[in-house]
C-alpha cells in the first residue's frame, strides 16, 4: 500500500527532475562560449574585449529585458507551455552558432539563445513555489538550481570534447539540437498545478497589475540589498566561468581536452555541494529568522574571495584544483536561499514577475558587466604583463565579492521585516 502522499512526492520529485534537466540544458547553451572561446577567436580572429561582448552582452541584452514581459505572461497563464516554447527557441538558435561566419553572426545568434532563455527560469521558480510548500523551498530551489553547475560543467566538458573531435561548430550544433528533442517529453510530464496552492486565500485571486509589483519590491529595501548583493557576486560568478578557461590555456599552458575536464571538475563537484548546502542552512536558520536567507550567502562570498586569491596565484594544477573548488561552492551558495526570499517578498500571484525583476538586475548586471568587465581589464594590462594579464584581471574583479557581502548583511537586517505573512 502507498499514500497519496508518498505519490505526491514521487511526482513532485519528477517534476523537479524535469525543470533541473531544462535548467541544465539552459546553462549547457548559455556557458559552453567560454569553452569554445579560444577555438572561435583563432577562426574568426577577435579580442579579448570581442569575445567579452559576445559571451556577456550579446546574451545579456534580450535575456534580461524580455525577462519581465514573459514572467508577466506567467503569471497569468500556463507557465509549462512558456517553458516548452522557450526551451525550442534557445536550442534552435544554439544550434545556429555553430553556422556563424563572423563576429556579427555569431552576436546575432547568441542574442536569439537569450531571448529564449528569456522564458525559462522565472516560469520555473514559479511552478516550483506551487509544488512545494513554504518550509521546502529553500531546499527545493536548491535542487532546481543544480542545473546551474551540472549544466555548466556539461557544457564545459561536451563543449571542449565535441570541438576536440570534430571542431567548435559542431558542438553548438549538438547541444542545440538535443534541446529541441527534449521539449515534447518536457510538456508531456510536467502539468500546470493551482496556482498558491500552499498559501492559503493569499494565493486567490487574480495576478496584480505589473506597476503594483514593482511598487511593492521598491518599497522594500530587502529586495534592492538582495537583488544588488546577487549581482555583485554574479559579476564574478558569470566573469569567472566565462574566462577561468582562458587562464588555464594561458597560465597554466592546459590543451581544450584538459582544461574541459579539470574546469567542468571544479563546477560540477563544487556548485553542487555549495548550493546544497546554501538551500539546506537557508531553510534551517530561517525557522528562526527570515534573515539567514541573507546572511549565509552573505558570510559565503566574504570567505570566497580569499580562497580565490590564493587559487589564481598558485602554479602547482592539484593545489590549484581545490583552491578553486572551495570558493565555487561558497560562490554559489546563495541561489536557493535568496530565490526563496524573493518569493517571500510578494503576493503567489506576483512569485514570476518578482523573479523576473530580481533576474533582470542580476543578470544585466552579473552578464552584461561581468564578462566584459575582465576581458577589458585584461586587455589594458596586457601591454604590461602579457599572458598574464588575465591573472591580473581576475585579482581586480574579486573586490565585487567584498560588495556583495556588505549588501547581503544588509539584507539579513531587512528581510524579517519586509517578509510577506499570508
Amino acid at each position: 500500500m502507498h499514500s497519496h502522499a508518498d505519490e505526491g512526492r514521487t511526482n513532485k520529485s519528477l517534476i523537479l527532475a524535469m525543470l533541473v534537466l531544462v535548467y541544465t540544458l539552459n546553462f549547457v547553451d548559455r556557458q559552453i562560449i567560454g569553452i569554445l572561446a579560444g577555438s572561435i577567436k583563432e577562426e574568426l580572429n577577435l579580442s579579448d574585449t570581442q569575445l567579452g561582448l559576445m559571451g556577456g552582452l550579446a546574451f545579456a541584452l534580450f535575456y534580461t529585458a524580455l525577462g519581465i514581459p514573459i514572467a508577466w505572461l506567467a503569471d497569468r497563464k500556463n507557465r509549462t507551455w512558456i517553458i516548452t516554447i522557450a526551451l525550442v527557441i534557445w536550442s534552435g538558435f544554439s544550434a545556429l552558432c555553430g553556422a556563424a561566419q563572423n563576429f556579427w553572426q555569431l552576436f546575432a545568434a547568441r542574442v536569439g539563445v537569450g531571448v529564449g532563455e528569456a522564458g525559462g527560469v522565472a516560469p520555473s521558480y514559479s511552478l516550483i513555489s506551487d509544488y512545494f510548500p513554504p518550509q521546502e523551498r529553500g531546499r527545493a530551489m536548491a535542487v532546481f538550481s543544480f542545473g546551474i553547475p551540472i549544466g555548466s560543467a556539461a557544457g564545459i566538458l561536451f563543449g571542449g570534447l565535441i570541438a576536440h573531435a570534430i571542431d567548435w561548430r559542431w558542438a553548438f550544433a549538438i547541444v542545440g539540437l538535443a534541446g529541441v528533442a527534449v521539449a515534447p517529453l518536457f510538456k508531456m510530464i510536467v502539468k500546470e498545478p493551482a496556482r498558491g496552492r500552499y498559501d492559503g486565500e493569499d494565493g486567490k485571486g487574480p495576478a496584480p497589475p505589473l506597476a503594483k509589483v514593482v511598487k511593492e519590491l521598491a518599497a522594500k529595501p530587502s529586495f534592492w540589498f538582495l537583488s544588488l548583493g546577487a549581482a555583485s557576486s554574479s559579476i564574478v560568478g558569470y566573469g569567472l566561468i566565462f574566462w577561468l578557461p582562458s587562464f588555464f590555456q594561458r597560465s597554466f599552458d592546459l590543451s581544450l581536452v584538459d582544461r574541459s575536464l579539470y574546469y567542468a571538475a571544479i563546477i560540477f563537484f563544487g556548485g553542487i555541494a555549495g548550493i546544497w548546502l546554501g538551500g539546506f542552512l537557508g531553510d534551517r536558520f530561517a525557522k528562526r529568522s527570515k534573515g539567514a536567507y541573507a546572511a549565509v550567502p552573505g558570510l559565503s562570498f566574504i570567505l570566497a574571495a580569499p580562497c580565490y586569491v590564493l587559487g589564481v596565484q598558485q602554479n602547482d594544477l592539484v593545489i590549484a584544483f581545490f583552491l578553486f573548488l572551495i570558493p565555487q561552492a561558497l560562490s554559489l551558495a546563495w541561489l536557493g536561499p535568496v530565490i526563496a526570499a524573493i518569493q517571500g517578498l510578494v503576493a503567489p500571484q506576483a512569485r514570476a514577475v518578482a523573479s523576473a525583476i530580481f533576474l533582470f538586475i542580476n543578470n544585466l548586471l552579473g552578464i552584461g558587466l561581468g564578462t566584459v568587465f575582465f576581458g577589458a581589464v585584461s586587455d589594458l594590462l596586457s601591454a604590461q604583463y602579457g599572458d598574464e594579464s588575465l591573472r591580473y584581471s581576475i585579482l581586480i574583479g574579486l573586490s565585487f565579492y567584498v560588495l556583495a557581502s556588505l549588501l547581503m548583511a544588509a539584507a539579513s537586517r531587512t528581510l524579517p521585516k519586509d517578509w510577506r505573512v499570508a
